[in-house]
């Protein structure tokens, strides 16, 4: 009957500039799709150079090597009898663009530039492209000798067009033109389009795989039709992790889906699906809308078809049921994936990390268990592309692991730092988990560089620091807390370095670091500690919920030890125990609670609050535990020390984004990092709110609405604030790093 067609979209684990190994991952998917006996393909955004080449666009290179590997798609006989729609960077009077091009049997269909940027967060797009902004209008694109020796070609269409075959017509939207208010499906849909594609590089952001979900479904069940999504898939040389999860939707539902997380490097997705089905959707939904009169599309015809008469017995997808990964697996799933990427890619042999029997160390020690989780079952699903990286990262072309533990063992050393300050607690924990999850565990001993380093300075100086519980001064405290942190930050580059030759294998190790999304925005590290590192896999991931995903960890991958370490209270052990105990911990340091902080967090950057209007809103938010004073409290401290170590981001380890809150000083939270920490302004404005707002506590005291919030427990009650000068009486020194062995510093 000629009207049930079969379509493929994918997932790619593209790479930043590495031309052979995109244009070898472009071809399998082709060639897959094909045999799934699709007659279109879809593939990630700028899938030919790699999304992530920054300011490489630049570069005339960028724009010659795209083109050459266009070439080779061109030539190759795995693209003949199948529209293959690619991205990649095209220069057009003189003007960069982020573009698609589809092409069939060695000859160039159309060119669509993106016309809707993606400019927000960690994106930069209008730094490299120029949107296209002639609405339906198309040009003339002169080819490059280089393509018109393979298509005869020596111009083809460029612009806003869309693609009639001989059964149907196709349309394309890029990436942030699905999120836009003027989505161009909902024009194409109106003139008839009946499939619309969508070529994405977003990436993976904690609670937003729904979203995308309800944009497509929204997208085909206003007006009909058959949307494909692609999207590109782990690290390619940067922040971010790309999700993947390609789709396939007609008339509202997903009919096909593909994995949010995986290791694979190609996934093809295919769905074959009736014309008919959409024909008959807007028959009866868009008959009403008939009278509204679109603007004609660019029709580009092409001889060819999706389809055959002889599809009578083709059965079609029907729409699937969704599953969704909760908070704690995917902190579980995308930083393992994104950390095998990076391994993989960088050419090391392996990862160490610190380990100081706290929620955040052994959050990452976590993460990395996961990742040989998932390699081990990968290798045994038959993934040799896996097995090859595993070999050769171990540096044994024979290896096979057995088991997540035993891979552990090979890849991956942890060590306890112990100092005069630390608790056998706290060593016995980071030991018990080490033995759980199978890494190569070491106890290191700082006492004698710490005391080294102090005798240089009391050479020098004749004066030897001492700490606040033995008569020293808050300033010698603090000195000594960062001298320890700082220590254990050298002897782990040192180890990692060293410890494999130490055992007779090649290579060096990757230092992981462990501060989350909340510390890095108060500053509570110690610049140049244990934080410092080469990457972060919990950099953009809050407390909160690091705790709930060492639960799910408990049970996950039956690791007990996690409950000590969750009942235990976060210290940094940097000071003087008493009675064998920790005599500091991480919230009365900070002044303010985890799930606080969250919620200040969120305020400060993704609702744009500056001082004043976070105190606006938190009196509401919080009125059920803090009165106005409280919460102007609260808001002042933070805000002050926010911005007395706002210079620490500008050194922070790289980390992976998962938060829309964080703030990574690198692309996504751009803000000085010298202030005028008093904020005397901001400050006095909220002060001159409070004494407004004592009229409706006398009405709470009485039995009205009272002013207290939203937090689940009331937080400690502080020292009350110097109000002319907007700085806590008594504050001490910028606070440091949590269970992690960091340090107050300020420095």
């Amino acid at each position: 009957m000629g009207r049930k067609v079969t379509l493929a979209t994918c997932s790619l684990n593209q790479w930043a500039l590495d031309f052979d190994g995109n244009l070898e991952r472009i071809l399998k998917s082709i060639e897959i799709a094909k045999a799934h006996g699709a007659k279109y393909r879809l593939g990630p955004e700028l899938e030919i150079c790699g999304y992530g080449c920054a300011d490489h666009f630049y570069e005339s290179d960028t724009l010659l090597h795209s083109l050459q590997v266009l070439r080779k798609l061109l030539e190759s006989p795995v693209t003949q009898d199948i529209i293959c729609d690619v991205g990649m960077p095209i220069m057009h009077h003189n003007v960069r663009y982020n573009c698609r091009v589809l092409f069939l049997n060695r000859k160039i269909l159309l060119i669509r530039p993106k016309m809707l940027m993606a400019n927000y967060g960690v994106y930069r797009e209008l730094r490299w492209f120029s949107p296209w902004k002639q609405l339906r209008q198309v040009e003339e694109y002169f080819l490059p000798r280089m393509i018109q020796e393979v298509t005869g070609q020596d111009t083809v269409p460029f612009g806003d067009c869309v693609l009639s075959t001989k059964d149907t017509c196709i349309g394309t939207e890029l990436c942030q033109e699905l999120w836009h208010p003027r989505s161009p499906h909902i024009q194409m849909g109106l003139d008839g389009v009946e499939i619309f594609t969508n070529s994405s590089a977003s990436h993976h952001v904690l609670r937003k795989a729904d979203q995308r979900v309800k944009l497509i479904k929204s997208a085909t069940t206003k007006s009909g039709g058959i949307y494909l999504y692609a999207n590109q898939r782990g690290c390619d040389g940067d922040r971010v992790y790309y999700d993947g999860c390609a789709m396939v939707a007609i008339n509202g539902d997903i009919v096909a889906l593909g994995a949010e997380f995986s290791l694979n490097e190609v996934e093809v997705i295919t769905a074959t699906l009736d014309l008919e089905d959409v024909r008959s959707y807007r028959g009866e939904i868009c008959q009403p809308n008939l009278d509204i009169e679109p603007e004609p599309c660019h029709r580009v015809k092409v001889d060819f078809s999706l389809s055959n008469d002889e599809d009578i017995y083709l059965p079609t997808h029907q729409p699937i049921t969704l599953h969704f990964h909760s908070p704690e697996e995917e902190i579980s799933l995308g930083p393992a994936c994104w950390l095998w990427d990076y391994l993989r890619r960088s050419g090391q042999a392996g990862f160490l990390l610190p380990l100081s029997g706290g929620v955040d160390s052994s959050s990452t020690a976590c993460i990395v268990h996961s990742m040989c989780v998932l390699l081990c079952q990968a290798i045994e699903d038959g993934n040799i592309q896996v097995l090859e990286d595993v070999r050769r990262v171990v540096g044994d072309d024979s290896y096979r692991p057995q088991h997540p533990r035993e891979l552990c063992g090979h890849i991956f050393t942890t060590c306890y730092m112990a100092s005069e300050n630390s608790s056998e607690d706290t060593c016995s924990r980071a030991k018990g988990l080490a033995n759980q999850i199978g890494s190569t565990h070491m106890n290191i001993n700082i006492d004698m560089a710490v005391k080294g380093i102090l005798g240089i300075f009391s050479v020098v100086t004749g004066r030897w620091p001492q700490f606040r519980a033995n008569g020293g001064s808050h300033r010698e405290n603090l000195a000594l807390q960062n001298v320890q942190a700082r220590v254990r930050m050298v002897l782990a580059y040192l180890f990692a370095q060293l410890s494999l030759w130490t055992r007779g294998k090649p290579g060096g190790l990757l230092v992981l670091g462990s501060a989350n999304v909340d510390e890095s925005l108060t500053g509570y590290f110690t610049k140049y500690d244990c934080s410092s590192a080469d990457i972060n896999p919990i950099g953009g991931v809050s407390k909160t919920d690091l705790k709930s995903f060492l639960l799910y960890c408990v049970e996950q991958f039956q690791l007990p030890a996690l409950r000590g370490i969750l009942s235990a209270p976060p210290t940094a052990e940097l000071e003087p125990l008493t009675d064998g105990q920790a005599s500091q911990t991480d919230e009365a340091d900070m002044g303010m609670t985890y799930s606080e902080l969250s919620v200040i967090g969120r305020l400060r950057k993704i609702s744009k609050c500056g001082p004043f209007s976070m105190f606006c809103k938190l009196i509401h938010m919080w009125r059920d535990a803090l009165s106005p004073a409280e919460v102007a409290q609260k808001v002042k401290h933070f805000f002050r020390m926010y911005s007395v170590n706002r210079h620490k981001m500008t050194t922070v380890t790289p980390s992976y984004h998962a938060e829309s809150y964080s703030p990574d000083d690198n692309r996504f939270d751009l803000r000085p990092f010298l202030y005028n920490t008093r904020w005397t302004w901001q400050f006095r404005c909220i002060d001159s709110q409070i004494p407004l707002l004592r009229a409706p506590l006398l009405v709470a005291a009485a039995g009205g609405t009272s002013w207290s919030a939203g937090i689940k427990d009331a937080p400690p009650k502080t020292e009350p604030l110097n109000a002319g000068s907007g700085q806590l009486e008594g504050t001490k020194c910028p606070p440091h790093s949590s269970e992690d062995w960091g340090v107050p510093d300020g420095r």
